[in-house]
Formats: C-alpha cells, structure tokens, sequence
C-alpha cells in the first residue's frame, strides 16, 4: 500500500531507505522545538503552548507536504519569520498585541491560498530581483545571529546605545561557547543533526554549571495549547492597517518555500526540464500550514531546507515526511526536558546609564543560542548571488542587508531595499530592469513612511 501511494518503485527507494530519510530529516531540524518556544515566549506567548502547537502544526503540514506533492520535505515554523513577529512586529516600535500579530499571519495565509489559482505568486517571484532575494536572506541571518549573541551572553547592549562584549567568564557565556564550538565542530565534520546535538550538548554543560536544573520527569502529557488555541484577532489586523506586515509575512513565506523547493527539488533529482513538478501542491501545502498555524497560536510555515540531509539520506518521497512528522508527534510527550532546556537564566548586572550606576535584569538563553548563531552563518551564504559588479544592483542588496539587523526591523529592511532599487534604476535609465510590482511595492512603502499611523 506504502509503495503504491508514495511510487516507491517509480522513484527507485524503499521503505527502510525512506525511514533513515525521515529521521535524519528530523534530527536536523528538531531544533525549532527548542527554538520556537523560547522566541515566542519573549513576545509573551505561553512557552508550553508555543512548544505543543510546534510539534502539532509541523507535523499536519508535514504530512500534507507528503500526501499532497509525495516530497520528502518538512514543514515547520519558520527561522526569521518568527523573530520578524516577535522583534519587529510585537517588541518593536509598533508594540502589536501578539494575538493581532497571528490574525496577520492567519491573513497572509489565506492570501497564499486565494492567490493560487491566478499565477500571482509565480509573478512575484520572478518580479524581485536576485539581489534583493539573496539580500533579505541574508539579512535575516545576521538578525537572527545578532540576537543568538545577545542570548549567549557574548555581546550585550551597553548603556542603551551600543553593542559591547559580554562577560565572558560568566557560566552563561561559558556554556553557550562550549555549545557553539561543539555544533560548529559537527558542522565542520558533516554529522547529521549537529544542531541539535550542539543543543543537547550545551544543556549538559548548562546543567553541569548550574544553569539548568533536572526536569522533574522525561516524558509527560503535552502543555495545552488553550493559551494560545484560537487567540488571533484577524479584524484587529484589518483595523490597524497591518496590511505592510501582512505583505512580509506573504512574501517571506513565498519566498522561502520557493527557495527550500528549488534546492531540494535539485538534489534529489526531482527537477524535470528546469520546472518543479506539483509545485502548486507543495505550495499549497505550506498555505494551509502557515493559516493552521496562525489558528493554534504560531508563526508563518516554510519548507526546511534541513530536508536536504534526508534527501542526502537517499529520500524521495513523502513517505520520508510521513515519518518525520510521526516523530514529531512524538516529541510532543517529551515536555518536561524542553521545558528545561529552553528555560532562560536571569543575571543581574549593574551599567552606567546616564552617569548614573544602575542595576538591570535580564534573560539569557545559553543553551540554544548557539543554534541561532549556526543558522544564521547558513542563511548568510546567501550573499554570494548578488551582482556586486553592478551598483544598481549592489547598492539596494547592501542597503537591505545592513537595515535589517540595524533596525531590529526585517519589514524596513525590504523596503529600503525596495525603494533604492526602483530609485537607481529609473535615474540610470534602466527603468526596464525594474518589474512593475517593485514600483507598486515602492511606492506603497513610501506611503507607509510618508503617512503618519499607516503601518
């Protein structure tokens, strides 16, 4: 039944071929389940919540990628997508109720959908130029990074303005330096799932040092998702005009897709003629995930490109994504040792703020950090494809990479880079190179900026 529903035959794989797949699959990327409860938390999400909707939403939109397209791909949270919603768009200047934020995701979902039939997605990727793609990725990783560092103890803000080294001989910068150098060594060495192994690792170290304590149990039932099940206020987005933040949300979670689609697609041999076979149901698949996910309380789906180890592992169909997402169903009764794991570790330090010595609390999360740190060196890789020859092309892209980690903002990131680029093509007489969507785009972002309260 297996063989028939997945072709294994047609595609030359096997049952236990296609199971070593699955797993390596999700040993590389069971790390968001570390990673997602502690970033949502900072936007004030129940962790416990955040943790049982992770594992539930990566596994139903897993299983759709597989029944639907037959890709060997995992679906999850994705990394840069859930810092853009709880940095920028919940901690940040606009300070929006988290609950509003997940009804724009649910929104941006949905747009996902509707747009399906009507080749505006396909339109949109072949509008933005290579440049800003690779900018914006890369962008994101020197975000996701930046913050990684701060987690880590190993850079911190001093006195309000500038970034400073941490201390490094505290027991949180110690422990999160001896998870960085074991991941990056496994890295470096190619082992399947160092990530998460960089994890497990550091929280040994954490619990060595006294950062962590021994979980009360190793399996338990799941945290409810109640605090978060149903929570989103979709007309409050609507209302506060959240319609830029919508847009980010479609266009990263298309882009990304897209981008994990390609790469996989290229090195499994999936490719037919330069075209991606059913990629509308792999498409959609993510669509229904990303709104599914907006309604149990979490953040934008993508396609993992993690996925590429168990196509690495000789998968090739979605039977692979099958047992990825069991297992990730069953990682849902190992709460108590996430729980600790993810757990943050308050210091206390006193700075001179003002000319003034003053004591300041904050929270530092040394065990998964470095985990950060790791992928966000991946996603800047992505640097490599901009035209750096050619300055209307260059310029955008580097203005697009330094904005977004500069102002804690991916959404002014893109459209400083959306501007600029329209802005250099029109006064050098290439106003051709520039698809008529990056005009519209920039011209609505030059609204948003222009237009007091319009978001």
């Amino acid at each position: 039944m297996l063989s028939d529903l997945f072709k294994l035959k047609e595609n030359q794989t096997d049952l236990r071929t296609e199971s070593l797949a699955g797993l390596t699959t999700f040993a590389t990327m069971a790390y968001i389940i570390f990673v997602q409860p502690v970033v949502l938390g900072a936007a004030g999400m129940d962790r416990g919540a955040v943790f049982t909707s992770t594992c539930l939403v990566t596994a139903f939109s897993t299983l759709l990628m597989a029944l639907l397209a037959n890709y060997p791909v995992g679906v999850a949270p994705a990394m840069g997508h859930n810092f853009f919603f709880a940095f920028t768009v919940v901690l940040g200047p606009m300070q929006i109720a988290w609950q509003t934020a997940l009804g724009a995701i649910f929104l941006s979902g949905v747009i996902f959908i509707a747009t399906s039939s009507f080749g505006f997605r396909e339109r949109i990727v072949a509008a933005v130029p290579d440049s800003l793609k690779s900018s914006i990725a890369a962008g994101i990783g020197l975000f996701i990074t930046l913050i990684g560092l701060e987690w880590a103890g190993l850079v911190r803000l001093h006195a309000e303005t500038f970034l400073t080294l941490g201390d490094l001989h505290s027991r949180a910068a110690v422990v999160a330096m001896i998870g960085l150098i074991a991941t990056i060594i496994l890295m470096a060495r190619k082992i399947k799932g160092a990530i998460l192994l960089g994890i497990i690792i550091a929280a040994i170290a954490g619990a060595v040092a006294g950062i962590i304590h021994k979980p009360d149990a190793i399996v338990s039932l799941p945290p409810s998702i109640a605090p978060t099940f149903f929570k989103l206020d979709i007309a409050g987005a609507i209302s506060q005009n959240l319609f830029a933040i919508i847009f980010v949300f479609f266009f990263l979670d298309l882009f990304d897709t897209v981008g994990s689609l390609i790469g996989i697609a290229k090195q499994s041999g999936l490719m037919k003629d330069g075209q991606l076979p059913r990629a509308g149901r792999a498409l959609l698949a993510d669509a229904i995930g990303t709104t599914g996910s907006a309604l149990v309380g979490n953040t934008t789906m993508v396609s993992y490109i993690e996925s590429a180890a168990g196509v690495a592992a000789g998968g090739r169909t979605g039977l692979a994504g099958v047992v990825v997402a069991v297992l990730f169903l069953a990682a849902i009764f190992f709460s108590p040792i996430v729980s600790a794991i993810s757990g943050g570790y308050s210091i206390t330090e006193s700075v001179f703020i003002g000319g003034q010595m003053v004591s300041r609390t904050f929270t530092l999360y040394p065990i998964t950090s470095p985990a950060l740190i790791v992928v966000g060196s991946l996603m800047i890789r992505a640097v490599r494809d901009i035209e750096w020859d050619d300055f209307t092309e260059s310029f955008p892209a580097f203005l697009t990479l330094a904005m977004i980690p500069l102002t804690f903002n991916i959404t002014d990131g893109i459209a400083f880079g959306f501007i600029s680029y329209a802005l250099l093509k029109l006064v050098t007489g290439r106003g051709r190179e520039a698809h008529w969507l990056i005009y519209l785009f920039s011209i609505l972002f030059v609204l948003r900026y222009a237009l007091p309260g319009l978001h």
